[in-house]
């Protein structure tokens, strides 16, 4: 399977590393690097991660802080990187209290 980056994942990530990165520079790179490692190793096993709390995704914990959640698209082959949130975000919105 093929792993896209929706726009907004994208963002979402430049922004984590960014924010990151004004603390602590090696401590972006690294999560950064992990980030690659877990997304590329979404070909071979699409469904090594939780179910999401939106249905039709599954969510990747990437820190006790941030949470990767990515859709698997059989149909066409490919997972779907949909967002970069923090652990704490209301994520779907009006979801969590």
């Amino acid at each position: 399977m093929i792993v896209e980056w929706r726009a907004l994942a994208r963002e979402e990530r430049i922004s984590l590393f960014e924010y990151i990165a004004a603390d602590n520079p090696s401590a972006a790179l690294e999560l950064d690097d992990r980030i690659e490692r877990q997304t590329d190793a979404l070909s071979d096993h699409p469904e090594l991660y939780k179910a999401g709390r939106v249905r039709g995704t599954r969510e990747m914990v990437l820190t006790p802080s941030y949470v990767l959640v990515y859709r698997i698209r059989k149909q066409v082959n490919v997972i779907e990187i949909v967002r970069i949130i923090g652990a704490r975000q209301n994520y779907p919105k009006g979801k969590r209290k």
